[in-house]
């Protein structure tokens, strides 16, 4: 008997091969020992502050490095393998891309497709608790949806882009958009992504006919140059500030404690409560480059937007019951339709 969540739909042209999560102990000790190697650099003005705009602190970085020299991937695995997961391999252009996918698949004959895509910095790790959710409410037979949360190209468990060509957004999008039409979906699929994912979501889009909605949790475009700034709320007002922040002073490695600070300060800058240090290392207001609903507007059929008093770019982990509920109200209000 299958395991739950794993039954392909009767329209699949291929069935993903079954993956297990396990990261080799010499590649733990590697890392490990990479970390042990990996100095805090000298005590400056600067990194005694608390003030985040000074950045992190010495002791703050020294206190994660104590607590992933403690960390227990392990337990990342379990619960990674808690999921159903495979590996499909795709032909695109001349290579093979072996792509690597959570998954929930639902019994239901009505279940809509949803393919969910991750970010950087992050993952496919992002959506695990949004995995929780639905399987803790649903069945297999009650699912109303198939969720598809893949590794994008390059991360994680999927292969890398090629080595003699540039990698671009749409070939991202065309190598998702085939897993799709391999798993059964060729008529029909939407998704949803966050910060790189809303990028390649934003092609899928606009460029496959078989994606027939797009919900996105951030949406960074360029000013579109006809919208009058009294025409902004004062949320609106807050963000673009925050935007130029970012794009002057914070999109800026070889060890992974240089690594943990970036991505640390990230997780620090990029929400509205600071996460616990477990919740750093594995893996909507506060997002990094809001931009004001009239802007979105002028990119395509703008049918839903909803705005919130907390969250940020890390929607998936920080609130997700809030990203869920509002994906499930989307495609309530769009697919009978849209399909």
């Amino acid at each position: 008997m299958a395991a739950p969540y794993t039954q392909f739909p009767s329209a699949a042209l291929r069935h993903g091969n079954p993956f297990h999560a396990c990261v080799s102990d010499t590649r733990l000790e590697e890392f490990r020992q990479l970390l042990q190697l990996s100095r805090i650099g000298p005590t400056t003005y600067e990194g005694l502050q608390d003030d985040r705009k000074f950045g992190i602190s010495s002791q703050w970085l020294g206190e994660l490095k104590k607590d992933w020299m403690e960390f227990d991937w392990r337990q990342v695995e379990a619960k990674i393998n808690s999921f159903p997961n495979f590996h499909l391999e795709i032909q695109d252009d001349g290579m093979t891309y072996n792509i690597h996918f959570a998954a929930l698949f639902s019994e239901r004959q009505d279940a809509v497709p949803i393919l969910m895509l991750h970010g950087w910095p992050g993952s496919f790790l992002e959506f695990l608790p949004i995995l929780t959710i639905l399987k803790e409410q649903f069945s297999p037979s009650t699912l109303p949806y198939h969720i598809i949360v893949p590794s994008l190209p390059g991360y994680a468990f999927s292969s890398p882009p090629p080595l003699h060509r540039d990698f671009r957004l749409e070939d991202a999008a065309r190598i998702l958009d085939q897993v799709m039409v391999d798993l059964g979906f060729g008529s029909g699929y939407v998704v949803q992504g966050g910060d790189v994912g809303s990028k390649i979501a934003r092609v899928l889009g606009g460029v496959h006919e078989r994606v027939k909605a797009v919900h996105l949790n951030f949406s960074i475009m360029p000013d579109p140059g006809s919208i009058a700034s009294s025409n902004y709320n004062d949320a609106e007002k807050e963000g673009l500030e925050r935007a130029a922040w970012f794009k002057k002073l914070g999109s800026a490695y070889a060890f992974p404690l240089a690594l943990l600070a970036w991505i640390g300060e990230k997780f620090l800058d990029w929400t509205d409560q600071d996460p616990d240090s477990q919740e750093i290392l594995e893996s909507f207001p506060k997002e990094i480059a809001p931009v004001p609903q009239a802007w979105t507007a002028t990119t395509g059929n703008l049918v839903f937007f909803r705005q919130h008093g907390r969250g940020g770019n890390f929607a998936p982990l920080e609130h997700p019951h809030v990203l869920l509920t509002d994906l499930r109200d989307f495609v309530g209000q769009v697919w009978q339709e849209a399909k």
